[in-house]
């Protein structure tokens, strides 16, 4: 019928424009311009009334609330690429009819046509793997798991796929061939280089579940201390402690070495390990006047009994010459003070009792000998963790006199002063 209507009207809108004086070429140009304007206007309205269709259907079927998957179709502009289809279908269809008087202009436009239906089939995979994206992503399932990642792998094949049916319409030869597949395998590989290479990184940085979304890692080469937010082909994005941003490219996650978090914040418990530099001239054995002073600090009384009661049984045992403390078995302050702070972390409420815990010395410096506390605190928010610190070396350095230990830090200011 439309057929007819073209037909029809426009060999009578030529006539009539032969008749008032244009030439044939002329009124033939004009007649096909003033048709195709037509057209156009028509197939302009039937798109913007598929369009309102199509919406108003995604409406009237959609779930409550704006997490529903067909909420993201609409966002994603999936109905204006869907009501596209028909028009152009409509076009592709009248366009030999509209043009036959210019059959190389008609030629053209269909190839147009053909290349754009190819790009417009495109556009309708991509919006719908974004708006799957991004309704996945709301999901806690999938929250951590690199969604782009999967969306760009299946749009790079969507657009191999487009760009081979293009190169097939407008040069008529077959993309199967070997000859052709080798030689746009070769273009390819040269294009998308660092994109393949970020393809085989992310595969094996998601099967080996190396890295999540949320994740906080440290990579020192790039500069990165942070939650990682996105992870893509190319890049992982992390957002560092200082709110700046750091992008690292995929593939240095699987070449170089990093740092995951993860297992710490999975542990339950957040590590705390830190010396504190003891001055080796404070060190001495333990006087029975001292012994007498150091029990009425309670969490080392029952042990320094014990090992007195011990200790003078061995001494007595074996005769030992008690004049000169070396002698026999004796205590130290510091070891006494390493019990002391071993109990100290046993009773405190904010080291996990369950993880392990050492108190320890490590090999003496020139800055005094290190005493070291390993433990893990049971709070692993940063801010609250580094107060838990903070009280336990307070504590540390304020008891360590209590044993007639001194801590070691370079003389400066009034330690230099030679009057005094």
């Amino acid at each position: 019928m439309i057929k007819n209507i073209i037909e029809k009207y426009g060999e009578s809108f030529q006539t009539l424009l032969t008749e008032s004086g244009m030439s044939s070429n002329m009124a033939a140009i004009f007649n096909i311009f003033i048709i195709a304007l037509l057209f156009f206007g028509i197939m302009y309205f039937i798109d913007q009334l598929i369009k309102e269709i199509i919406i108003k259907s995604f409406k009237a079927f959609r779930k409550k609330g704006k997490n529903a998957l067909d909420h993201y179709l609409i966002s994603s502009d999936l109905p204006k690429y869907l009501a596209h289809t028909i028009p152009l279908y409509i076009i592709w269809s009248f366009t030999p009819e509209i043009l036959k008087q210019f059959p190389l202009l008609s030629k053209f436009t269909l190839k147009f046509i053909d290349i754009y239906i190819i790009f417009l089939g495109v556009s309708i995979v991509k919006s719908i793997l974004r708006s799957v994206k991004k309704y996945l992503s709301r999901k806690p399932k999938f929250k951590d798991k690199p969604l782009e990642s999967y969306l760009q792998i299946l749009m790079i094949f969507s657009w191999g796929v487009g760009i081979f049916l293009i190169i097939n319409s407008i040069t008529g030869y077959s993309t199967i061939s070997v000859t052709t597949l080798s030689a746009a395998s070769a273009v390819l590989l040269l294009i998308f280089k660092d994109t393949i290479l970020g393809f085989v990184a992310s595969i094996q940085v998601t099967v080996n579940d190396m890295v999540r979304i949320g994740d906080w890692i440290t990579f020192s080469q790039y500069g990165a201390d942070g939650n990682v937010i996105e992870i893509t082909l190319a890049t992982v994005r992390v957002q560092n402690w200082d709110y700046t941003y750091t992008t690292i490219p995929t593939y240095s996650l699987i070449s170089d070495s990093f740092q995951n978090w993860r297992g710490m914040e999975e542990s339950g418990g957040r590590r705390i390990k830190r010396a504190v530099y003891i001055k080796q001239t404070s060190v001495k054995f333990l006087t029975k006047q001292l012994i007498e002073k150091f029990k009425k600090i309670n969490l080392v009384t029952d042990y320094l009994k014990n090992h007195e009661k011990t200790n003078d049984q061995f001494n007595k045992s074996n005769k030992i010459d008690e004049t000169l403390l070396i002698n026999g078995q004796n205590q130290t302050n510091l070891g006494v003070f390493r019990f002391y702070l071993e109990s100290y972390l046993k009773n405190a409420p904010s080291v996990h009792a369950d993880m392990f815990q050492m108190v320890r010395h490590l090999a003496p410096t020139e800055k005094g000998i290190p005493l070291e506390v390993y433990c893990f605190s049971k709070d692993q928010e940063w801010l609250n963790y580094e107060h838990i610190q903070a009280d336990i070396f307070d504590h540390v350095l304020a008891s360590a006199a209590y044993f007639d230990l001194e801590i070691f830090e370079f003389p400066t200011g009034n330690d230099l002063n030679f009057n005094n």
